[in-house]
């Protein structure tokens, strides 16, 4: 049985991993440093603080981790205002699943992106509880933000379900003891070991029905 239905934003919702990687590497170019070259992957799932720490301490971009955050979201939302990329079947899964269940988000997007993204897809009525990394103090795959989604919709985890794509969500989702859902992003496949934690693995959002989630 399902009672609720969690789903992740970046990369599940919305194509934005090609636009997180290219505002970066742009702050570190424009810094003089190189982009490490398992960077793409690291930074993903990591909340704000710990993204722009790893900017700054790892990579060597000059400031405070808070004033690169700054910029990076400031390059983010413009690139939304200019293009919101939704993925294929997003508004759909949404509208579909929130006609059934009550929806949460767990995102490691910081509240200005996801509040940007839910009100230009008119989404933000369907979600109950929305959540961020950078709110719970750890990023994906710490179960954080789904333990905390969970405790605000009032549900059982092991009657809630996740909609995850990428290595660090599927774990943090997995951790948290939620019914995972993977919808593997083509541009940047999560790592067999993290897609093995899903309990159902489907191709796009157009398969995740109400009669996936309830069986």
């Amino acid at each position: 049985m399902t009672d609720a239905v969690v789903f992740d934003l970046d990369g599940v919702l919305i194509d934005s991993e090609p636009l997180w990687d290219e505002v970066r590497r742009g702050v570190v170019a424009s810094a003089g440093r190189d982009w490490p070259a398992d960077a793409t992957e690291a930074l993903q799932g990591m909340s704000t603080p710990e993204w722009s720490a790893y900017l700054t301490d790892v990579v060597g971009v000059p400031g405070s981790a808070e004033e690169v955050a700054t910029r990076v979201i400031d390059g983010m939302v413009a690139r939304y205002q200019s293009h919101l990329p939704l993925l294929p079947g997003a508004v759909e899964a949404v509208r579909r699943l929130a006609s059934r269940w009550p929806l949460g988000l767990a995102s490691s997007s910081p509240r200005r992106l996801i509040d940007t993204v839910l009100e230009a897809a008119h989404l933000s009525d369907h979600f109950r509880v929305t959540v961020s990394t950078e709110e719970v103090g750890a990023g994906k795959p710490s179960p954080a933000v789904y333990n905390e989604v969970v405790r605000r919709l009032g549900a059982d985890p092991s009657r809630v379900a996740a909609i995850e794509d990428s290595s660090n969500g599927l774990r943090s989702a997995s951790a948290a003891r939620l019914r995972v859902i993977a919808v593997p992003n083509a541009n940047y496949p999560p790592q067999d070991v993290a897609l093995a934690l899903a309990d159902v693995v489907v191709h796009s959002l157009d398969e995740v029905t109400p009669d996936l989630l309830a069986g």
